[in-house]
């Protein structure tokens, strides 16, 4: 993983800690669980049954980072005797302990999903459940959502099932430990086949018109007291752990999309042709030579955002993209749009049920539709009202703008100097854009630059910082002009 970091000031990080507690509030994110909550997270504990079915035989592991413990999915991949592969995929089974209308259940509604704070998590659901008995943790027999997938020699899936089991994983690893071990031939041969079946599956993405940004994430870290600003690439085992889950979310929305019944994550294709001709507009301004015939797809998967003029497209064409929404069904009256475009195919979220809501409601539609029963009433109960709770998740903003505050902490007393940056962003609905944004190597930093002139996609600027407050009213909380 490569990693520019930016250490802070003591200062600018008590103003980051001071401005993060204020993120809070506003955002009313509840740090702490009632005590009702709790109580009935240990009720939950006491009352658990595990599933028939004993899956402990497999020797299953997990990869997440070193520290997490709320660990929803765990796999064991072996080659089939007659070719082929076979993924084992477990996923934590949350409606073990979580019932419909308990207190539990009514926390989860509110939450929506866990939140992530450079100094600290708030979870979805109590500690004491989500990093306890319903964690895939190594070393404990839990109860789980047990996914067979069947692949082809080609990486083509033919044929998947969920069922409840009981559970055992075997370890826990690290995205960096296993890259490693990968690299260096000593992985065992379940972890080493993560490659060999990833791999495959981008090859199956590409075919079939998926697109795979991998843009590097502005991330902020606090270790040993410490907040660092940085910008992080995935490794690519984290792209191949991607695919594990990302072939159970498809396979997921087709067994709903059979069954009638479901709730799927759609994407329309952008089909306004103002837009089409921008994209294809950028791409030449900034010297990207997109053949005749050469899909959207296609092209983004075959770019390198270490080259500047790539990684200028990539930002600008992304940003275009129509947003994703939740698209519910029942009783076979399926949708016309059923698609989720940057992956092109039905798609669900599934895999991640520990850390958001929707995710316990289409493992149930998904076990009920693999063993011939009808979906749970308190499943339909909710089942039209789960795009607008998820439409209150605050996710997405709480990362946003935590990187905002510690940019602006970072630079909080370096305004008035000038540094250089790379133009990544223009306003598009300008044809000689004078606003967008600007990319600096060092710090890690990613803000809004005015120009006097016309700002140039993919040009190299001087951007003058004119403004770094961590408490400024507006989302803006830096910004640069051009010198």
């Amino acid at each position: 993983m490569r990693r520019r970091q930016m250490h802070m000031s003591r200062e600018a990080q008590d103003a980051l800690l001071k401005a993060l507690q204020q993120l809070r509030a506003e955002l009313k994110t509840p740090t702490e669980f009632p005590a009702h909550v709790l109580e009935a997270a240990e009720d939950a504990k006491t009352g658990l049954q595990l599933p028939d079915k004993d899956a402990t035989h497999l020797p299953l592991f997990t990869i997440d980072p070193p520290t997490s413990k709320d660990l929803d999915q765990a796999m064991y991949l072996e080659r089939r005797p007659g070719g082929g592969y076979r993924v084992h995929y477990a996923i934590a089974d949350v409606a073990a302990f979580v019932k419909a209308g308990s207190a539990l259940d009514a926390e989860a509604h509110d939450r929506i999903e866990t939140l992530y704070f450079p100094d600290l998590k708030v979870p979805l659901y109590p500690p004491s459940i989500s990093e306890g008995p319903a964690s895939l943790l190594p070393d404990q027999v839990v109860p789980a959502l047990l996914w067979q997938h069947d692949l082809d020699a080609d990486g083509n899936v033919t044929d998947s099932t969920v069922s409840r089991a009981k559970v055992c994983s075997r370890a826990k690893l690290s995205y960096q430990g296993v890259q490693q071990d990968i690299e260096a031939g000593t992985a065992e041969e379940s972890v080493a086949l993560l490659r060999e079946i990833g791999k495959l599956r981008e090859a199956v993405e590409a075919a079939r018109g998926g697109v795979a940004v991998n843009l590097p994430d502005q991330e902020v870290t606090l270790a040993g007291g410490s907040f660092r600003l940085g910008y992080v690439a995935a490794l690519p085992v984290e792209g191949w752990n991607e695919q594990i889950s990302l072939m159970t979310g498809m396979a997921a929305a087709r067994i709903m999309l059979e069954s009638g019944t479901g709730i799927l994550r759609t994407q329309k294709e952008q089909a306004d042709q103002d837009v089409v001709r921008r994209v294809h507009d950028i791409a030449q301004h900034v010297g990207i030579d997109w053949k005749p015939g050469v899909s959207y797809a296609a092209l983004v998967n075959s770019l390198d955002p270490a080259d500047h003029k790539h990684m200028a497209f990539l930002s600008e064409a992304t940003a275009m993209l129509l947003k994703a929404e939740y698209t519910t069904f029942r009783d076979h009256h399926v949708p016309e749009h059923t698609l989720h475009a940057a992956i092109a195919a039905p798609y669900t979220y599934c895999t991640a049920p520990l850390r958001r809501l929707i995710d316990r409601y289409t493992g149930e539609l998904c076990v009920a539709a693999c063993t011939g029963q009808a979906p749970p009433n308190w499943v339909l109960d909710a089942l039209y009202c789960l795009p607008c709770d998820m439409a209150r998740g605050k996710g997405k903003v709480a990362d946003r703008r935590a990187v905002d505050l510690a940019e602006a902490a970072v630079l909080k007393n370096r305004v008035g100097e000038v540094f250089g940056g790379l133009v990544i962003n223009t306003d598009a609905e300008d044809n000689k854009p004078k606003e967008g944004t600007v990319y600096l190597a060092e710090p890690a930093v990613m803000g809004k630059i005015t120009s006097g002139a016309t700002l140039d996609l993919g040009a190299s600027v001087q951007a003058k910082l004119t403004r770094a407050d961590p408490f400024f009213p507006t989302k803006h909380k830096i910004l640069f002009n051009t010198v």
